[in-house]
């Protein structure tokens, strides 16, 4: 048996190293506002609204997301749920867009559209999942955001 030499065994444990860093897991994503808020489809029994999620990613690397399962609440009133299976690339340490389209009970806004038009500020709370990864290996990590959020009807 040939003796390992030193160099080669430095060398295997900076490759090594290298190889366990590069597969921690990522830090979850950070909820930072919505934009572009936009009314698709508008009914007596449901609707269709557009917007953009924006979040930060605080990893040092860039990362995929495949799909979103979300729950969306107004002031504690359940406005709808939005899925989107489609992969969007995530910058790394950067803010960035998903885009979703969202199904809305108007019941629920006909109960509470009058608190909605008198305040600027509303509660806006996100639950769900998102399935993010990198290489094509992809994992579930769960959302959950509640905060104040400027908010106008007109």
């Amino acid at each position: 048996m040939k003796p390992v030499s030193l160099l080669t065994a430095f060398a295997t444990g900076i490759i090594l190293s290298m190889i366990i860093l590069s597969c921690s897991t990522p830090k979850a994503l950070e909820y930072r506002d919505f934009k572009n808020f936009k009314i698709e489809t508008l009914g007596f029994a449901s609707s269709y609204v557009k917007m953009d999620m924006v979040y930060y990613n605080p990893n040092s690397y860039g990362l995929q997301l495949k799909r979103t399962d979300l729950d969306i609440y107004i002031n504690d009133v359940y406005m709808g749920r939005t899925s989107q299976e489609y992969q969007v690339n995530i910058p790394r340490n950067d803010t960035f867009s998903i885009p979703l389209r969202m199904e809305v009970d108007m019941r629920n806004i006909f109960k509470n559209g009058l608190n909605l038009m008198l305040k600027n500020e509303v509660m806006v709370k996100v639950t769900g999942t998102v399935k993010i990864g990198k290489a094509n290996v992809f994992m579930g990590f769960p959302v959950r955001y509640e905060g104040k959020q400027a908010f106008t009807m007109f």
